[in-house]
């Protein structure tokens, strides 16, 4: 089994039916060398697992390990369709609530390896964020950032765009971007009735 998670797509690239998207890598957030009982129907995995947050799409999973496996907490983990060396089973997608206290706890620094590791991608974000409504601007989403803030980062990207977490903490002035970042997908995580997602997808149990 891979790791789906769901997203409407029409044939146009807009919103439209619903079509699995499947993360390839993922970071790891708690290891459960005794398994757990899945919350859904009481059933008892023995096997090591582990929790984890998904690359691509910041998808809560659950997976089965191989026996002998060993991973580290934050580790990047291979959880896609080929031939994966230490995860033998994808159990299925989770919710926040579903984290252990452990997970919930690494979730913010996992996140600020992965946000790192992938730079280029939300300094995308930065430099091509648009308004969600006519009062507000999908850079306010992020917590701290006012219209002020917001303002001084549209002037700086419209002078020059970002090309760096450095570039944009230089220019807009405001602190690490990279925890900004971080913060607000654990918002959009653990709230499941957010009515913006500009990082994660929805979960749908």
């Amino acid at each position: 089994m891979s790791s789906p998670t769901e997203q409407k797509v029409g044939r146009d690239g807009r919103p439209g039916e619903y079509s699995r998207l499947y993360e390839e890598y993922a970071y790891v957030l708690d290891y459960l060398p005794q398994g757990r009982t899945a919350l859904a129907d009481h059933r008892r995995f023995m096997a090591p697992m582990v929790q984890v947050v998904g690359e691509s799409y910041l998808t809560l999973l659950e997976a089965e390990l191989r026996p002998g496996a060993q991973v580290a907490v934050h580790e990047r983990l291979y959880i896609g369709k080929e031939k994966r060396d230490k995860v033998n089973r994808i159990v299925g997608r989770i919710g926040y609530p579903d984290l252990t206290a452990s997970a919930k706890s690494e979730l913010l620094t996992a996140l600020e390896k992965l946000i790192v590791d992938q730079e280029t991608r939300f300094v995308f974000f930065f430099n091509n964020s648009q308004a969600i409504t006519s009062r507000m601007h999908a850079l306010e989403l992020l917590p701290g950032v006012g219209k002020k803030i917001m303002w001084q980062i549209i002037n700086a990207r419209e002078r020059k765009p970002f090309e760096s977490f450095k570039d944009i903490a230089e220019r807009a002035g405001i602190g690490n971007p990279v925890k900004l970042i971080a913060k607000r997908i654990v918002l959009e995580l653990s709230e499941g009735g957010s009515k913006y997602r500009i990082f994660s997808r929805a979960f749908r149990p």
